[in-house]
């Protein structure tokens, strides 16, 4: 009975050891995501050209965009066609999407230029039906950052994420949008954008978003 009581002592000695442990992993874990945070928009206040948000989504822009996993993977690949009218500072995006496998989707943005604020960046605000709340973001030499959460159609039910998404102006006609989508803080996948308008969508030219053809 007394050796028994000793290796029941023992298994909970290793126990409690393994739980410090891994409690402690955890925490390296998290401190090294954190250090690895991506940094405040303030930092592109230099990066030209301008990104004017308004400006550069009036009219007709086309988009082609990829979402791959967090290992890398991926997972589906989708064309744009977006419309944006512009009054005073608020710019309506209406987008229809086009996936690969065919299924179509649409958001319309309603987004509001608040102006400049003290740091010289420029607050935007945008609502949009799946997204819950609104999303709030400012822009800073090339670069937009925002932050929302939306709810996604995924292998035929609803999962609600957060975006944390960023727009690069890279010229006249092109930017680039790289969006880091989380799940209760944990990254599960990223989306990747090209936008053209102008000279760049023609060279292009209009995409289909009624069927996936091979071009």
């Amino acid at each position: 009975m007394a050796r028994h009581r000793r290796s029941l002592g023992a298994l909970v000695i290793v126990g409690v050891v393994r739980l410090i442990l891994t409690a402690g992993l955890l925490i390296g874990v998290f401190a090294g995501l954190s250090a690895c945070a991506r940094k405040d928009v303030t930092h592109l206040l230099e990066r030209r050209p301008s990104l004017v948000l308004e400006d550069f989504f009036a009219g007709e822009t086309i988009a082609l965009g990829i979402f791959e996993d967090r290992f890398g993977n991926l997972r589906r690949q989708f064309r744009v066609n977006l419309e944006g009218t512009v009054t005073g500072n608020r710019l309506v995006l209406d987008e229809t999407f086009l996936y690969e496998d065919g299924e179509k989707a649409s958001r319309i943005w309603t987004i509001d230029n608040l102006g400049r604020v003290e740091d010289g960046t420029f607050r935007y605000e945008g609502r949009a039906d799946d997204v819950d709340g609104r999303a709030s973001g400012r822009i800073a030499g090339n670069g937009l950052n925002w932050q929302y959460d939306v709810s996604l159609e995924m292998a035929g039910s609803k999962m609600d994420v957060h975006f944390d998404d960023w727009i690069y102006r890279q010229s006249e006609d092109i930017a680039i949008n790289r969006a880091y989508v989380s799940k209760f803080g944990v990254e599960i996948g990223s989306v990747t954008i090209v936008f053209l308008r102008g000279k760049a969508a023609a060279a292009v030219g209009p995409l289909d978003v009624e069927q996936w053809i091979a071009q």
